[in-house]
């Protein structure tokens, strides 16, 4: 599971060769979610703040985790994403 960024306490990682449709997974404090990159959709509970936290930056960087869901698709290594600032 490579991960992609880590900001607040909150890890963001994609699974190799992982189901479609394009998502990222994010940990924190024994929470995890799931984030469909498409359409913001998340599944899973996570705390209100973090939650804010992950779609803040989520925003910032939906075309860099699509260009991270082709390459884990290929099993390429994926690019390291800027954390939330």
């Amino acid at each position: 599971m490579p991960i992609i960024s880590r900001f607040l306490g909150i890890i963001i990682a994609m699974y190799w060769d992982d189901h479609s449709p394009p998502h990222f997974h994010a940990k924190y404090s024994g929470y995890e979610i799931t984030v469909d990159i498409l359409t913001g959709i998340v599944e899973g509970k996570f705390p209100k703040r973090a939650l804010h936290h992950i779609l803040e930056w989520y925003e910032l960087h939906k075309d860099e985790l699509i260009d991270n869901w082709t390459r884990c698709n290929n099993k390429e290594e994926p690019n390291q994403i800027d954390p939330l600032e």
